[in-house]
């Protein structure tokens, strides 16, 4: 019996996007500086340096925070973002900004839609909280001689934090902020893994979908690794380049001479529709989403093995888009820069992708700007999205030494057609793995 793929039963379609990198905050200037090779990597400025183990970033330095940052905005859009901006950390705002940037890009008009099949499912990461949060309250238990007094805290910290504190860091408020700014009263869910979560949303998205459940679904994610705790933790628990003189070379995905991740920052949101839906209201369709993959692979004693839990999550998308290996255009590579994640990857792709008569193309965006966490995943299916109608691959920086514990090729140019369709990976630094397939539009 034939198996029906999930794209025979209801296609879905990429009608918008929007987004904030490193490297730009819309899709020009994105696309301009992937096309030209030009790097958003620089020197850190929004943590304090000494605290960690690197002083170079990849920061959305463009994006403030401003209520023009959102984009075009309906004046009572503007009002109602504009009051709640106090429950907003900057993480919160980046991806609230990109999903209003991708309603305006797909062209959806609020109060133009059917509000009940209109849903929202986000990514972030465990999104942490500021350190000035507590000072108040915290000074409020300091005794005479600077020692904190943990039995004073009840009664004499808790009193001196907002109220609201809480409401600026919860990882499902970017989903709330977009559903209720926006009148979508569908489904509506987050998901919180680090950086598979975009992939994972998107997956998910494009399921409920499929399953009827909706008919237009905004999806993306937001997150950073530049943050006065985050960046603490990440160096505390992950292989960060090393210091460089020149910021823009530190990143370098699969290279024999990468030394770590690069820290960094951003968001971005994708307007998921179904096909029947889309050509009804006229809307432009840059790509369709046809499969999506998952595993997490991770042994009893922390062990993680990124090879094999990323070869589940290709044969996963494989499987559901029912494509063969040698159709797939590129693969859009998670490419951290980190010795054991990159070489594992590599030996994922060339073992499930690679045939006799082909190696597949590889591009790594974290070249351009580092792991931006959450973010990470959709900004990088922008990139490819980019591709496809370029009809041809971005360069990946850096890539000056092969190396042979990666066995895959590696795009160096700007020459190489994008085929036809991609897969885009994502896998965090505890084995979970995400994928998801997009193909060039055909009618």
């Amino acid at each position: 019996m034939k198996l029906l793929k999930m794209s025979e039963a209801r296609r879905v379609v990429i009608t918008g996007y929007g987004l904030v990198s490193p490297i730009g905050n819309d899709p020009d200037s994105f696309w301009n500086a992937l096309s030209n090779g030009k790097s958003g990597i620089d020197f850190l400025k929004r943590v304090p340096g000494g605290g960690i183990a690197t002083n170079i970033s990849g920061e959305a330095s463009d994006f403030t925070g401003e209520i023009t940052d959102f984009g075009d905005l309906s004046k009572g859009q503007k009002r109602s973002i504009k009051r709640n901006k106090k429950v907003m950390c900057r993480e919160i705002e980046m991806g609230v900004a990109v999903a209003q940037k991708s309603i305006q890009h797909a062209g959806i008009v609020v109060g133009e839609h059917d509000p009940d099949r209109t849903g929202v499912i986000y990514g972030s990461d465990y999104i942490m909280t500021e350190p000035y949060e507590f000072i108040e309250a915290i000074r409020k238990t300091v005794s005479e001689d600077g020692e904190f007094q943990f039995s004073e805290w009840a009664a004499k910290g808790i009193p001196n934090i907002t109220p609201l504190w809480l409401l600026k860091y919860l990882p499902n408020m970017p989903a709330s902020h977009i559903a209720i700014y926006n009148d979508f009263r569908g489904t509506n869910n987050s998901i919180t893994l680090r950086e598979s979560s975009a992939n994972l949303a998107i997956g998910e998205a494009f399921c409920t979908i499929v399953r009827g459940k909706a008919d237009t679904v905004v999806s993306g994610a937001t997150g950073t690794r530049i943050h006065p705790l985050r960046s603490m933790h990440v160096s505390l628990q992950e292989q960060l380049a090393t210091t460089e003189s020149e910021p823009t070379t530190a990143s370098r995905p699969f290279d024999a001479r990468r030394s770590g991740l690069v820290i960094g920052e951003g968001a971005a949101a994708v307007i998921l529709e179904e096909l029947e839906h889309a050509v009804h209201r006229g809307a432009q369709i840059y790509g369709e989403v046809v499969g999506y993959g998952s595993s997490t692979v991770i042994s009893k004693s922390g062990i993680v093995d990124f090879e094999k839990s990323l070869v589940n999550s290709i044969r996963s998308v494989l499987r559901t888009s029912g494509e063969v290996p040698g159709n797939v255009g590129h693969v859009n590579a998670h490419g951290l820069s980190a010795r054991k994640c990159d070489a594992g990857e590599a030996r994922a792709i060339a073992g499930t992708l690679d045939t006799d008569d082909r190696k597949i193309p590889v591009i790594a965006p974290k070249s351009y700007f580092g792991n931006l966490g959450a973010g990470s995943g959709a900004v990088e299916l922008i990139g490819s999205l980019n591709c496809l109608a370029a009809g041809h691959l971005i360069k990946t920086l850096n890539y000056d030494t092969p190396d042979p514990g990666c066995p895959i090729h590696v795009v160096t140019d700007a020459d190489t057609v994008s085929g036809d369709s991609f897969i885009n990976l994502n896998v965090t630094p505890f084995g979970q793995a995400s994928a998801v397939m997009v193909k060039r539009f055909v009618a």
